[in-house]
């Protein structure tokens, strides 16, 4: 399993699209930012980071997405990999590593990026507004890796790249949890507590207060767990159809 994640860490290093990806997506910021500086106040690189965030785990959350577990689907490796002796449950623990190491990069730096050119542009951000913006990150991060822990199982139970992105999409934009925050607010409030939004919004309320993260964290890792174990369950009852 080591060797095939140094293998997925290597591969992913070298796909040029990647860097065109993201950078095309920080111009793109910079210049939408830019045109917006002249209304800024000094709570902006806050406000800016929230609006910023909730369109990261669509944009650079769905590409990494794509890129960890739909590539092995479109190149027909999985397969081979499985032929090789993997077992279908560490190519599933592998791809949910990679992509917690991939996403941890891409929104640990991204903050960086925001609160350093707010600073070019005047706005430098306090100590406490860099707590706010990396808690802002953090919720989101967790948000991308949970979605693409649940989508995972379409990836391995339905074996299409189209439904499983489809899928990552619906997660991301907040429909399906939209549609089940509906339901359970007609038959049982309290569970709504226990979506992933719910348990995302209460881990960033703990960082910026400095609170307890000890049960969000392991209502977390439960739901993780449980996602992964439904995937491999799912990955062995499939059929491999190349």
């Amino acid at each position: 399993m080591i060797k095939y994640i140094r293998g997925e860490i290597y591969r992913l290093l070298h796909k040029k699209s990647m860097y065109i990806f993201l950078g095309a997506l920080a111009v793109g910021y910079l210049i939408i930012t830019y045109i917006r500086s002249g209304g800024f106040q000094a709570e902006s690189v806050v406000d800016e980071a929230i609006s910023l965030f909730h369109f990261l785990p669509i944009l650079a959350g769905g590409f990494l997405f794509s890129a960890i577990y739909t590539d092995d689907l479109n190149s027909k490796n999985l397969i081979s990999l499985v032929g090789f002796g993997l077992s279908k449950g560490k190519i599933i623990i592998s791809k949910l590593i990679l992509m917690s190491m991939f996403g941890a990069i891409v929104f640990g730096l991204i903050p960086l990026f925001h609160c350093g050119f707010f600073y070019l542009l005047g706005w430098p951000a306090t100590a406490s507004a860099w707590v706010m913006v990396y808690a802002v990150s953090v919720k989101f991060l967790i948000m991308t890796i949970a979605f693409s822990a649940l989508s995972g199982t379409v990836v391995y139970g339905l074996q299409r790249t189209t439904f499983a992105i489809v899928s990552y999409i619906l997660l991301s934009f907040g429909m399906i949890s939209g549609l089940l925050s509906t339901v359970l607010n007609m038959f049982a409030p309290s569970l709504t507590n226990y979506l992933m939004s719910g348990i995302s919004d209460r881990v960033m309320t703990g960082i910026v207060s400095g609170g307890s993260l000890i049960l969000p964290g392991v209502e977390y890792i439960v739901y993780v767990a449980v996602v992964t174990a439904l995937s491999v369950l799912v990955f062995y009852e499939k059929e491999m159809e190349f």
